[in-house]
Order: C-alpha cells, then sequence, then structure tokens
C-alpha cells in the first residue's frame, strides 16, 4: 500500500480571487432579476403553474432558508400581472328560502356599482313610496274600499234591525256588544213591564229574539270575511300604487344591467318583494286609523332593508391581473370561509351579510400558496382543501357541520365555482410522507418543484452571487460591499454547502451575514463593507453560539473527559464526531477502546447493547466482522470476541463514521501494536477496506484542532480523513495556516492499511504468494494472533470433548 502524502495547505481552503471582479463595490453592479441556482425548480414551477388541467397542482419542495417563498412568489406574480382579471363574487338574500343565500357573478369591478345602486334603490324607494301612498288619490281609493265594505256591514245590521221592529223588539249596541230588547209604544220596556206579559206573550218575545239572535251571528260570522276582503282589497290597491311608484327606478336598473341577465333576474325578486313589502317603506310613525270594523294595520316601528343590501364577497375593482393570495395562517376558516353572527339580547343572530371569504375565495381566478406544515397542523384544513379541490367548489360550513357535530339550523350559503392553482411549500419529508400515506395527495399535486440546496461555484456563477449580495444589499438597504468582501462571502457560502466547489443557495444564512457584516462596518464608521466586517460577522456569530462546544472542550482540558494527544495506546483511538446545537455544529474527539478475548468471532457493540447505538452504527460494527472474516479467517473460523465502545458517552450514537477508527482499533488490539494518539479519525468503512466518504469533515478536523491547540501544537498532531472528503475541505485560517507551518496535518486515505500504518508507524503488510502477510507488518501481526487464538480455542474444545480430535 503506497505511503498517503500529507495534504498541502492549499488543498485546505479554496480561496476566491477577488481580482476576478472588475467592479469596486457592488453597488457598481445591477439588480438580480432571476432565481439562481435553480434551473430544474424552475422549471417545474413553469410547467406546474402553466398547465392548466385537473390535479396539476404545484408541491415545491426544499430546505427551508433556500428561498423557495420568494422564488415562487416572484414568478407568480410576474405571470399574474398579465392574466385577466376574475370575477367579482356577490352574496344576496334569497327570498324563497331565507337560509339559503344566492351568489351573483360579475364582470370585475361591477360589485361595489351594484352595491352602490342598490344602496340608492332604498333610499328611493324610502322617498317615492311613502309620498305615493301620501297622495289624496291613494288616500280616496282607500276610503272608497273602506266606505264599501262599511255600507255592506250596516246593511246587514239596519236590516236586521227592520226585521226586530217587526217583532217589537230593539237592536241596542252596549259596550260589550249587541243585545235585543222588547220595545213598547216604540220605547225600549223595562224588565218589570216584560214580566207583567203573560206566559204565552213572553214566550213569544223570546222565540222572535232567538229568531233575531241567529240572523245577528250569522251577521257577526260575516264580519271577518268582510276584514279580509278589506285586506285584500288595500293590498291589491297597496300593490298597484307600489308597482306603479317604483316601476321607473327598476327600469332604470333593467338598463343598465341589461347584460347580466343574473342581476336581472335578481332584479325582478327584489321588485316583487318590495311590493309584497310595501308597509315597510310607508312612515312607521303614522297613525293608521281603525275602520268601523275594527281593523287596524300593523307596521314594524323601524322597517329593516337589509335583504336589499349586496354583500361583496370578492372585490376585484382595484385588481391587476389574477390574484397571488399567501395565506399565513391557513386555519380551516380562513381557507374556506366563515359565517359570522351577532348577539342581539343573549342571543347569536347572522344573515347573509355576515358571510366572509376565505383564501380560496380571495384566490380564485389566480394562485393560492400554503405552507404544508401550518396546513396540516391545522384541525381539518388539510380535509377542507382537498375537498375544494376536488369538488372544484368551495362550499362554506363550520366546522361543526363539516363533521355533523351540530343540527341548528344555519345559513347554506350557496357554493361558488373554483378555478385556483394552489401552490404547496414545504420540506421534502413531508412531501414523501403524503405521497405515501395520503392517496389523495398524488391525484391533486401532480407537479413538485424541488429546490437545490448548493450550485456550482465557477467564475460564472462567482459573478452571479456578486450581484445577488447587491441586490440584497439594495433590498435591505445595507452598505455595499467591496470586492474583498464579496470574495469573503463566497467562501463562506462554499463552507455553508459542505463542498469547496459548491455555493450555498440558502439565501437566509447568507442575508443574515449580509446584515451582520453591514452592521459591523457601519460599527467601524466605514462607508462600505470590507472582508474584515465579514470575518467579524462570521466570529461574532460562532461566538453566540458555541457555549456549549467551550464548556465541551474545557471538560476535556480539565480532564474530566479524558482525551490523550500524546503517546501510544493499544487498542485506543481518537474518533471524531459531529454535534448540532440548532444551525449550530461543532466537531469533537471521542475515546473509541476496543478489547479482545477468545470467543465465537463476534464483535460486540456496547453501546448497541444497552440500546444506546442506532441502526446505522450497529451496520457499520457488523461491517467489521466481515472485513476480518474476509481478511483473516478464509481458513480457519474467527476464535476472538472483541467489544468495541465509545468512553464516557452518556447519550445515543449513531452513523458509520467512526467504523474505520473501529476497525483501526480492533486491528490495534490484536496486532498489540500502540496508536498515536496525536492522530484522530474519521471515515466510514466497507468490507474490503476502503475508507468512504463522511459528512461534516470540516467541523470534526476544526474540533480536533481546537484541542491540540489548545494543549500546545508539537507538529505530531492531525486527523485521518477519507480521500473523497478532500474536495469538501474549507477549513478555518488559523488550520490553513498550522498545516503550512507544518504544526498540523490532514491525511487523504484511502485504504483502512493506509491508515494502520499513520497511526501505528508499522507497514500494514501485503500477501505473498501462499496469501500469507509479512511477518512483523500489521496485518501480519493480526494473522498471528488469530490463529493463536484459534489454536487456544481448538485446544479448549479437545479438552472438553477428546472425541473431536
Amino acid at each position: 500500500m503506497s505511503i498517503v502524502d500529507r495534504l498541502p495547505a492549499k488543498a485546505l481552503y479554496h480561496y476566491c480571487n477577488p481580482e476576478q471582479f472588475t467592479f469596486t463595490t457592488t453597488a457598481d453592479l445591477d439588480d438580480l432579476t432571476e432565481i439562481i441556482g435553480q434551473p430544474r425548480a424552475l422549471e417545474a414551477i413553469r410547467l406546474g403553474i402553466g398547465i392548466q388541467h385537473e390535479g396539476f397542482n404545484l408541491f415545491v419542495q426544499g430546505p427551508n432558508g433556500v428561498g423557495k417563498h420568494t422564488a415562487v412568489l416572484q414568478y407568480l406574480q410576474q405571470k399574474a400581472v398579465n392574466e385577466p382579471i376574475p370575477d367579482d363574487w356577490c352574496y344576496v338574500h334569497n327570498f324563497e328560502h331565507p337560509h339559503k343565500p344566492q351568489t351573483l357573478r360579475l364582470p370585475a369591478g361591477s360589485a361595489v356599482a351594484l352595491q352602490s345602486d342598490m344602496q340608492q334603490l332604498v333610499k328611493g324607494l324610502s322617498t317615492v313610496i311613502p309620498s305615493a301612498f301620501a297622495s289624496s288619490e291613494y288616500e280616496a281609493q282607500k276610503k272608497a274600499i273602506e266606505t264599501e265594505i262599511k255600507a255592506q256591514h250596516d246593511e246587514a245590521l239596519n236590516e236586521l234591525k227592520k226585521q226586530a221592529r217587526g217583532y217589537d223588539i230593539a237592536l241596542i249596541q252596549t259596550p260589550t256588544g249587541f243585545a235585543f230588547a222588547p220595545l213598547k209604544d216604540g220605547e225600549v220596556m223595562n224588565p218589570e213591564e216584560f214580566m207583567r206579559f203573560s206566559t204565552e206573550k213572553q214566550q213569544a218575545v223570546e222565540d222572535h229574539i232567538k229568531i233575531l239572535q241567529e240572523e245577528l251571528q250569522a251577521i257577526m260570522r260575516m264580519i271577518p270575511h268582510w276584514q279580509r276582503e278589506h285586506t285584500k282589497r288595500v293590498r291589491q290597491l297597496n300593490e298597484e300604487i307600489a308597482e306603479f311608484a317604483i316601476a321607473p327606478l327598476f327600469h332604470e336598473l333593467h338598463q343598465k344591467y341589461e347584460s347580466l341577465d343574473n342581476v336581472l333576474a335578481y332584479l325582478t325578486t327584489v321588485q316583487k318583494d318590495v311590493i309584497e313589502h310595501v308597509d315597510d317603506f310607508i312612515d312607521a310613525e303614522e297613525d293608521t286609523p281603525s275602520n268601523t270594523l275594527g281593523i287596524t294595520s300593523t307596521k314594524p316601528a323601524q322597517p329593516s332593508f337589509g335583504r336589499y343590501q349586496i354583500n361583496i364577497f370578492i372585490d376585484h375593482s382595484r385588481s391587476q391581473g389574477a390574484p397571488v393570495v399567501y395565506e399565513d395562517q391557513p386555519s380551516y376558516n380562513n381557507l374556506i370561509g366563515r359565517i359570522e353572527h351577532i348577539s342581539q339580547m343573549g342571543t347569536l343572530l347572522t344573515d347573509f351579510t355576515l358571510i366572509k371569504p376565505g383564501a380560496m375565495h380571495r384566490a380564485n381566478g389566480g394562485y393560492l400558496m400554503l405552507e404544508a406544515r401550518k396546513v396540516l397542523m391545522q384541525p381539518y384544513a388539510w380535509e377542507g382543501l382537498k375537498h375544494a379541490l376536488r369538488a372544484r367548489q368551495v362550499r362554506i360550513e363550520s366546522l361543526g357541520q363539516m363533521v355533523s357535530i351540530i343540527s341548528t339550523v344555519s345559513l347554506e350559503p350557496e357554493p361558488i365555482p373554483l378555478d385556483v392553482k394552489v401552490v404547496l411549500i414545504g420540506e421534502r419529508q413531508l412531501y414523501y410522507l403524503l405521497y405515501e400515506f395520503d392517496p389523495d395527495f398524488s391525484e391533486l399535486f401532480k407537479v413538485t418543484a424541488d429546490f437545490e440546496d448548493q450550485m456550482p461555484r465557477d467564475d460564472a456563477n462567482n459573478l452571479i452571487y456578486a450581484r445577488l449580495i447587491a441586490t440584497l444589499a439594495r433590498k435591505e438597504k445595507l452598505l455595499h460591499f467591496d470586492r474583498y468582501a464579496v470574495a469573503k462571502v463566497i467562501e463562506f457560502s462554499a463552507r455553508l454547502s459542505g463542498a469547496a466547489d459548491k455555493l450555498s443557495t440558502h439565501m437566509q444564512s447568507i442575508s443574515d451575514l449580509l446584515r451582520e457584516s453591514s452592521f459591523w462596518a457601519e460599527d467601524a464608521g466605514r462607508s462600505s463593507i470590507q472582508a474584515a466586517d465579514v470575518l467579524q460577522a462570521r466570529e461574532a456569530q460562532t461566538y453566540r453560539v458555541s457555549r456549549v462546544r467551550d464548556r465541551l472542550q474545557e471538560t476535556i482540558l480539565r480532564q474530566t473527559v479524558l482525551i490523550d494527544t500524546d503517546g501510544g495506546v493499544v487498542g485506543q483511538i481518537n474518533g471524531l464526531a459531529v454535534y448540532g446545537m440548532g444551525h449550530f455544529t461543532f466537531g469533537r474527539p471521542n475515546r473509541i477502546t476496543a478489547n479482545i478475548c477468545l470467543g465465537k468471532g463476534e464483535v460486540i457493540d456496547i453501546e448497541r447493547q444497552v440500546e444506546l447505538g442506532g441502526p446505522i452504527h450497529s451496520k457499520g460494527v457488523m461491517i467489521l466482522s466481515g472485513f476480518l472474516g474476509a481478511r483473516f479467517a478464509r481458513e480457519r473460523p474467527l476464535s476472538l470476541s472483541a467489544s468495541l465502545v465509545f468512553e464516557q458517552s452518556y447519550g445515543g450514537v449513531d452513523g458509520d463514521s467512526a467504523s474505520s477508527a473501529e476497525l483501526y482499533a480492533l486491528l490495534s488490539a490484536l496486532a498489540d501494536l500502540p496508536i498515536k494518539q496525536s492522530l484522530a479519525v474519521t471515515g466510514s468503512v466497507n468490507q474490503h477496506g476502503r475508507v468512504q466518504a463522511i459528512g461534516g469533515v470540516n467541523e470534526k478536523i476544526e474540533g480536533f484542532f481546537d484541542l491540540c491547540q489548545a494543549r500546545g501544537l508539537t507538529g505530531e498532531q492531525g486527523v485521518l480523513i477519507p480521500s473523497a472528503n478532500v474536495k469538501h475541505l474549507m477549513l478555518r485560517e488559523d488550520v490553513v495556516t498550522a498545516v503550512s507551518q507544518n504544526q498540523f496535518h490532514i491525511y487523504p486515505i484511502d485504504h483502512i492499511d493506509q491508515g494502520i500504518e499513520i497511526l501505528t508507524g508499522v507497514p500494514a503488510g501485503q500477501p505473498n504468494g501462499t496469501g500469507k502477510y509479512e511477518e512483523g507488518s500489521v496485518n501480519g501481526r493480526v494473522e498471528a494472533r488469530l490463529t493463536q487464538m484459534a489454536e487456544a480455542q481448538r485446544e479448549k474444545c479437545l479438552a472438553h470433548d477428546p472425541t473431536q480430535n
């Protein structure tokens, strides 16, 4: 196996040359109008927004902070402004079924005009109708009706009086009604005189009175008929007068809206209702005289004309193009709409004027943007959204009605047809969970736009990034950046992306760095931002969130946690792990130890045994058994039992980035060779011994470097990393300086044999023609030890059962 060369300092950090830029500061650059680094996502957005077929709604996925919301909003606004303005929508009173308000669909901007016209109509009716009913002509016609009805009543009574007089009986009117009394010489006789009549004469009078009473009762029974006749004829008169009075007002509106059939139909029903309820428009304080029959018209003290109002549900009078709506609080009611109530005398009341639109109504005919996580967190909001998209209409109903837990009578507004493009924005995990577990999701959201979190780093993209910085500086009213500051921002972006040849598209982190850099430049009294300001901003960001890292470092320096950085120990190695605290990640060394004894070829993962190891870590440990068996147990079984443990680890352990370190520790214990504690190791390994790439390589190297620097750099310390991770290196300047001064070293490793040579200082050894490894080499010593253990295991078995010989 070839000797590994240490990485030179230039391989540890890929600088951005500020001389490639021709500008002095970003003030010289034009604003960036396009979205950078997202060609795949933008193509998907173009398709999802452009295709006008059912189910082609859009799910925009990607990590938070990469500008998904901004990119989609910018694209939609640019497209929507050139699209037709959708229609206005109104709710009006349903005169046949008041609990089912009706919709009116009007051309954009017409709803406000109709509402104003209806308000003026009510005002006109309130003037015209009372005037018509106060006219002498109306009073004369009404008086004639009353006189005619009264004449019928009087005629019947007079006929009864005439019949009574034929029997010498009088019809008299008392406070309690009508009564009959016998007459004598034309005068009503008193009871004493009547009692002096003979019995036969008294009986004759009583018989006559009985006949007359029956006639009187027949007349009384006619009074309700006369009352109904009076009411009917007065109502007919009122309708005729009202129709004649209001006809000009409605004719004017019919002419204005003659092209809108639905408005004409509505005006016709309003006209009919006005005629039927004309009493509401007559002055409520006007005294209505009682006629001779005791008929009195009753009118409400405060007539309400609310049923003639127009509830402007959606108004596009000021819109330019199709609507683009982002709903930040996508609750069920905020999406679907709601019916509000008002409290009167302890009772909740509602009507069609209290119907309020939701985001889907406001976005109808355009685009609706929603955060997927927020929609899913709101009760029934996701189901309400899906139901509306499937039905292609929005039906406003309360949650209680939707889940059938409320059966009280309420409004049932007419549904509104839905024509909207919905854009859900969320993380990748949400997309795949919904796709897997919700069968409706794939039918309703057929297009996904996947946002990248990195983009290639080259001269062209560097200039685009500089324009991005200029754009953000103007937008946020920041100081402008000189070319050296821009270079530092680009280097930070590469570090953030996790690869030296990439740039991050995480705009949130970049914007925060720009803001903080501007703050420090202003604090220093500079007119533009320099490289030192960017570096200060980065250092300040790290310092604010590094308390836990510093406390952990302190526990190592105080030897509370045991980590060696010099000397050599058999079966002990410094592994490297990455810790995440919010958005801050840092590396820290961990001591890994290995012990071996006679056994059945098992490699015991102590972390796994106590349920502190995750499945990926356990997989990495099992790979070690495969490597040992393939290399050293082709002719004999492995007769060892090995245990591996992360010392002083009190939490969960997962990932396979320590598998190479664990294998080194095992080989060291088997070969009885000490491992240099001045070195730390990271990298996963496969069953063939090849070292594989891991994540967080920069943080891991810097974590071990910080410990070595705190104890004093000796020139022997360093880190072994997978060769595949070299392209990811963007190390801190102090690490690069130490490497350039040969105070610290980075070793790129391809194979486990390369690493064990560096760690032990002993050649790994290659198999000879017979498959045996060189004596004295690491592999030779391991092979000899395993052979010795196999023989010991065999002797032990023979001692227990001699028949196996």
